[in-house]
């Protein structure tokens, strides 16, 4: 079993930053893509950005592209996603996820919601 625990979320006005980071424990030897996900009251849950285990690639969903930047530190089993330019529309709760493999396809298969392990969340309030 991986236990993810996420931290960073609050309150924020708009146009503010956040950094939220996702802690990995338990059984975290092997590889795995990291990612981040998002739900929103009333909304399904929605994929945010993933990472593969080497860093190398990363995927955005096209409405934090350019704001969001995805990034981690696999000596520390953390995924981190730095939130600027915030916007009342990313108010939501802030899931991260594990997928295993080290491969880019991997990050893909999270991206896509094929996730192993899920966290259990932290709330992002941007104030208009």
């Amino acid at each position: 079993q991986v236990q993810l625990v996420e931290s960073g979320g609050g309150l924020v006005q708009a146009g503010g930053s956040l950094r939220l980071s996702c802690a990995a424990s338990g059984r975290t030897f092997g590889r795995y893509a990291m990612g981040w996900f998002r739900q929103a009251p009333g909304k399904e849950r929605e994929f945010v950005s993933a990472i593969s285990w080497s860093g190398s690639s990363t995927y955005y969903a096209d409405s934090v592209k350019g704001r969001f930047t995805i990034s981690r530190d696999n000596a520390k089993n953390t995924v981190y996603l730095q939130m600027n330019s915030l916007k009342p529309e990313d108010t939501a709760v802030y899931y991260c996820a594990t997928k295993a493999g080290d491969s880019n396809f991997h990050a893909v298969l999270l991206k896509n919601f094929a996730c192993d392990y899920w966290g259990q969340g932290t709330q992002v309030t941007v104030s208009s």
